[in-house]
């Protein structure tokens, strides 16, 4: 979830940071840091979090009669 009250501290989410190449973060505390890191200075900002993508329904358990009015 994304607002909930216990989240794990990681710095590819964190109000200092920002991202610039594969792993690694910009901290404006820190430098350059990797993004599983995180510090004393965490600050959680929920806009640069991205959510996990859903999964697609497998419809093949259904058949065009179950679709049908």
């Amino acid at each position: 979830m994304l607002f909930r009250k216990k989240i794990t501290r990681s710095c590819s989410y964190c109000y200092w940071g920002t991202a610039i190449e594969d792993d690694n973060i910009l901290c404006a505390k820190k430098g350059t840091v990797s993004a599983c890191s995180s510090c004393r200075k965490f600050r959680y900002n929920p806009l640069k979090r991205i959510p996990l993508k859903m999964k697609t329904p497998n419809f093949k358990q259904y058949d065009d009669v179950d679709f049908t009015l």
